[in-house]
């Protein structure tokens, strides 16, 4: 898997930390404060977007909600912060992995749809921000996932040829946005997306359940599971 690549770049949620879990809360809770009803494609819809396109997903979607792009993004800012930088913790074997990645002088990135400041208190909280030579969103480019603009910008920081990185992602559009952007890509197992497994072994050319099968030579190669 690793063989020939000088970077690799992660996903940051469910894919390097344990955090899928927050976003359909913070879903339950905002709709609720707003009286708002999920439509039916409503989580095949955002798969994959940036915190600002989900955002304004909502102030399009819901004519009721008679918020701006901006107070939505700050209203989800303010909820999750808290709950980032005190109940998210490192994948299974994460921390080791990067550790290992260092010791190697493989350098390091972060490729995130989430909002930079819910990105920085994850990964200052855990310790985890030294690691990394750099952190993008979504956000800070034109399009999000399965685009490829946050996975290249990537690239373009840690100066690495897109075809010498690795990508890890934990959903089918993320997945998507690095293949797209000429990168391998290994599957990470999460319980919020462990229905669309097969199809993120499909679309992925190496899927692990958590960072410790590295180490143990247990990951899977996808081409050879067709």
């Amino acid at each position: 898997m690793l063989t020939g690549k000088k970077a690799v770049i992660f996903d940051m949620d469910g894919s390097l930390v344990d955090s899928m879990w927050i976003w359909p809360e913070v879903d339950r809770i905002y709709m609720e404060k707003y009286h708002l009803t999920e439509p039916p494609e409503f989580h095949k819809d955002i798969e994959g977007m940036s915190y600002t396109e989900t955002a304004q997903y909502f102030v399009d979607t819901f004519p009721s909600l008679d918020r701006t792009l901006e107070q939505v993004m700050q209203e989800w800012r303010d909820m999750t912060i808290h709950l980032y930088a005190t109940k998210v913790f490192p994948k299974p074997g994460a921390v080791d992995f990067l550790r290992d990645m260092k010791s190697r002088g493989i350098v390091l990135g972060i490729a995130t749809s989430n909002d930079r400041a819910i990105a920085d208190a994850a990964l200052n909280a855990r310790g985890l921000t030294p690691y990394f030579d750099s952190v993008r969103t979504s956000c800070e480019v034109s399009a999000g996932k399965p685009a490829p603009d946050v996975y290249l910008k990537v690239a373009e920081d840690l100066q690495v040829d897109p075809a010498s990185c690795l990508v890890f992602e934990d959903i089918p559009n993320g997945i998507l946005a690095g293949k797209n952007a000429g990168m391998e890509v290994c599957a990470v197992d999460d319980e919020f997306s462990r229905s669309l497994e097969q199809e993120k072994k499909r679309l992925a050319d190496y899927f692990i359940h958590d960072f410790n099968d590295i180490f143990r030579h247990t990951y899977e190669r996808c081409d050879e599971l067709t």
